[in-house]
């Protein structure tokens, strides 16, 4: 930190360290000096929070396989390395943009099993057997590679099942986390004995894990297609420990699950076509509401950080979020298609003032969110190119390995709404509205550029819109964009919540004057792996946010 904070330091005092100035005269000129260089590679680039999840869908790659097919390598191998939320148990979204200019954004959000009753404590909704939705993440790999993928699908799940039957060394994170479920993890016997050692005492750094059980689950996969995780022995499985254990998910449950295919939202900032996915989830909607709101304020190169920078996001961001809330509540809300439109934008941009917060009523409650999430991306030699971002809802979900299968289920029954009315309420069949905010951008000229997603909560698409504006308005390099401090607005207590350095103390109290309240607690926020085209060289480019560590790889 310290180096890169001293490279900082000098590329801005010495104009000559910043351009690379040559005994010729001659420099590298660019329209902002680089700080930290991200990942390169002439051919392919993905970026996952697991180099042995990443390796994994290299592997495919090199095999011949297209983006989707990596995407599904990966998302499985994530299942096995990276079990707070890599999954197949639970569910996500996923945007994908062909080489040929088809696009297609995948909802596998999860639905309240049809059992579901209103009157049950939060407690069973948080941890245990009635705590998942109907899974989603194998009807939605499966559709993106019925549709796009160009490999065997058993030859996607290979490196998976290899990992899963052989082992891996567990990873610091694995340890550190599993520290923090043992309380709640350990009065379930399937899970306790997989992570806990039987008892409570969690795997530690180096030690090998190995998932005979989630490997005969994959194998199946492999031999029957992802239909069998519905209508064959792991359904049937899923189905007999839940019956046990006084759960909600039956074989009917499964068997009626279907993922759904939506086309993508499209924004255009600064003449820069967007590409994020539309409902179920609202992050992306509240991200399209944001960008179109900031398009209409200065953010000139230069600014970033600033308290004017700072203040235009935030209003972008509240007004996203507030959107968002029109869409999901009791009366009638406009069409997405003018929800989204910069139109739309421009009538509640009208209220912002350059100098002043907007004015702000009584906090309200929010519905609780995990955010325990993980997102990856993919960028092929064909110029194919993929974000995915699901999840458990919170770290290890539900707790609960189904017995015989490995899979661990979701906690995601406890992000439904208790409020009557709701569009996101406690009742069966519900599809659960999440915060992702899988994003695509195009060049001007329509050419793919970069791709990423973010977990984080309802954090989501304030990550990935400054992680937008640091690339389009202020010139950033993918890893510096990404490295670089976030804020968000809690648009229900109307609080900012900032990361180390997001607020320098002057910043900070130029917004206090403005009429924000800070938070004075820090925070890390978000986790965003991407790819990039070089739009010059057509080298691909990749980063992994160093906030939770992860791996980004190419050949």
């Amino acid at each position: 930190m310290f180096r890169r904070f001293v490279l900082f330091l000098l590329l801005i005092i010495s104009p000559s360290w910043a351009q690379e100035r040559s005994q010729s005269g001659l420099e590298l000129k660019a329209e902002r000096a680089m700080v930290d260089e991200p990942v390169r590679a002439p051919k392919a680039m993905i970026a996952s929070i697991n180099e042995l999840a990443t390796d994994a869908g290299l592997a495919v790659l090199r095999k011949g396989g297209n983006a989707v097919d990596a995407a599904v390598a990966v998302a499985v191998a994530l299942a096995v390395v990276h079990p707070e939320a890599g999954n197949l148990g639970g569910s996500g979204h996923m945007l994908i943009r062909m080489k040929d200019g088809r696009t297609a954004a995948i909802d596998y959000s999860g639905v309240a099993p049809a059992a579901t009753r209103p009157d049950v404590s939060a407690k069973d909704l948080l941890v245990g057997y009635k705590a998942p939705v109907v899974p989603g993440t194998p009807a939605g790999l499966g559709m993106a590679h019925d549709k796009f993928g160009k490999l065997a699908w058993r030859d996607c799940l290979a490196p998976a099942y290899t990992l899963a039957a052989k082992g891996f060394p567990a990873s610091l994170r694995i340890e550190l986390i599993l520290g923090l479920q043992v309380p709640v993890m350990k009065q379930f016997p399937e899970s306790a004995r997989i992570f806990l050692h039987g008892s409570d005492q969690p795997l530690k750094q180096g030690e090998r894990l190995v998932e005979p059980e989630l490997a005969a689950t994959i194998a199946r996969l492999q031999r029957y297609g992802w239909k069998e995780f519905y209508t064959g022995q792991t359904a049937r499985l899923i189905a007999a420990d839940m019956a046990a254990h006084g759960g909600w998910i039956t074989e009917q449950d499964l068997r009626s699950y279907r993922a759904e295919l939506h086309e993508a939202i499209r924004v255009n900032y600064r003449g820069y076509p967007i590409l994020t996915i539309p409902p179920a989830a609202s992050g992306g909607v509240a991200l399209a509401t944001a960008l179109n709101v900031l398009n209409r304020e200065p953010m000139p190169l230069g600014s970033e950080g600033s308290s004017m920078a700072r203040h235009y996001q935030l209003e972008a961001l509240r007004r996203g979020f507030e959107t968002v809330r029109l869409m999901d509540g009791n009366l009638p809300a406009p069409p997405l298609e003018e929800l989204v439109s910069q139109a739309y934008a421009d009538k509640l941009a009208a209220s912002i003032l350059p100098d002043r917060a907007t004015p702000v009523a009584a906090p309200t409650a929010a519905e609780p969110e995990g955010n325990e999430t993980t997102d990856f991306s993919v960028v092929d030699a064909e110029g194919n190119i993929v974000t995915n971002t699901y999840t458990l809802s919170g770290f290890y979900g539900s707790q609960v390995v189904i017995k015989g299968t490995g899979v661990m289920l979701n906690n995601s029954m406890s992000v439904l709404s208790r409020t009557p009315g709701s569009k996101n309420s406690l009742s069966p069949g519900r599809r659960y509205i999440t915060s992702l905010a899988d994003t695509i951008l195009l060049n001007p000229d329509g050419r793919p550029w970069a791709a990423f997603g973010s977990p984080g909560g309802g954090t989501i698409a304030s990550t990935v819109l400054q992680v937008v504006d640091n690339l389009i308005d202020f010139k950033m390099s993918l890893r510096d964009a990404i490295e670089f401090p976030r804020v968000h607005y809690d648009s229900a207590k109307h609080l900012v919540q900032s990361e180390p350095g997001a607020l320098v103390p002057d910043v900070a109290a130029n917004l206090v004057a403005m009429g924000y309240t800070l938070d004075p607690k820090l925070r890390s926020q978000g986790d965003v792996d991407a790819v990039m085209i070089d739009p010059k060289s057509g080298w691909r480019i990749g980063c992994a946010d160093g906030r939770r560590g992860g791996m980004a790889k190419g050949y």
